[in-house]
């Protein structure tokens, strides 16, 4: 994936008071960052973190941290989050420029309360596989953080991809507790739904949405 560079995008994030420097000094504290003890949500490879705003307005009880791994995409969250939030003096969310393989770093065991994965690179080829954020390396690293009964949330308009991690889940025992591949069409599913900028551009264009939740065996209610 090539993406267009933004001179002084480093710069900037490092500046911005709503992006965590060092955010491995939050691990397992994370609710002395926000100061309360609401449950915490993350958002992964957030693009533009339109969902991740509107997420934290909509469920003010709950915390929210953005997930972005690239200077150039963040940087335009950023902006985004300034024209929006320009006279908060606080926020219920939070954005870090991370490599999300390295989660555990950052996050302590069972400190998360769910993670969305929106949209994600489909990473087409083969070579690449180990690249997308359903794939054993990534998941590896959501079964250290997640909290008992809690899990992902995973919605794409590839059904190549949304059929390979649909596998991947359970050849790695996943429980998968809510799926459909056409998530608009869904009455039970769609309650509540909100849209990422992706989600509107291809649903208005006709394209159906593939959505599935799923937990880790070993933390999943029940279990």
């Amino acid at each position: 994936m090539r993406l267009r560079n933004i001179p002084g995008s480093r710069e900037k994030i490092a500046e911005n008071r709503f992006c965590v420097q060092e955010p491995e000094q939050w691990k397992g504290k994370w609710k002395e960052f926000f100061g309360n003890d609401h449950p915490l949500y993350l958002e992964i490879g957030m693009g533009k973190g339109r969902f991740l705003m509107d997420m934290a307005e909509t469920f003010p009880e709950n915390n929210y941290i953005g997930i972005e791994m690239y200077s150039s995409v963040l940087v335009r969250a950023l902006e985004k989050a300034e024209e929006r939030y320009a006279s908060a003096e606080k926020t219920n969310f939070a954005f870090l420029r991370f490599d999300a393989r390295l989660l555990d770093t950052a996050f302590g065991e069972r400190e998360v309360d769910g993670i969305f994965l929106n949209f994600s690179d489909p990473w087409p080829k083969d070579r690449h596989a180990k690249r997308r954020l359903t794939s054993p390396v990534f998941l590896g690293q959501y079964e250290k953080i997640l909290k008992e009964g809690a899990g992902i949330r995973f919605k794409t308009d590839n059904t190549d991809l949304f059929d390979w991690s649909e596998e991947i889940l359970k050849e790695r025992n996943w429980r998968i507790t809510a799926l459909t591949r056409d998530l608009h069409a869904d009455e039970q599913l769609s309650k509540g739904n909100i849209m990422t900028e992706y989600e509107e551009k291809f649903s208005g264009l006709g394209q159906k949405i593939c959505m599935l939740a799923a937990c880790p065996p070993e933390i999943c209610e029940g279990e």
